[in-house]
């Protein structure tokens, strides 16, 4: 019987097969999912895949890029952004 906490969605089930020929059930941790671009969702380089507990240890200057949108848009959808937002036009 799985412990309480096994029973959640934050665990994922790996089927191991021992060396008696008997099938175990493993509890491991999911993986927490990559960061995507607001606009196009294409997965953003230079953000942590990391829990929001680990992520908040790490230096501020990792977390995300340094830039306008960093975190939050991909470089190609941050250019066009600025660029709007220069010339007075609505994203």
């Amino acid at each position: 019987m799985p412990a309480g906490r096994e029973k959640s969605g934050r665990f994922r089930r790996i089927f191991v097969k021992t060396p008696g020929g008997k099938t175990v059930t493993h509890y491991r941790q999911q993986k927490n999912s990559k960061a995507h671009c607001r606009d196009c969702h294409k997965v953003l380089s230079g953000v942590p895949a990391q829990s929001p507990a680990l992520v908040a240890k790490l230096p501020r200057s990792a977390r995300r890029p340094e830039r306008p949108y960093g975190g939050i848009l991909c470089s190609a959808c941050m250019r066009k952004a600025i660029l709007s937002k220069v010339r007075g036009v609505a994203p």
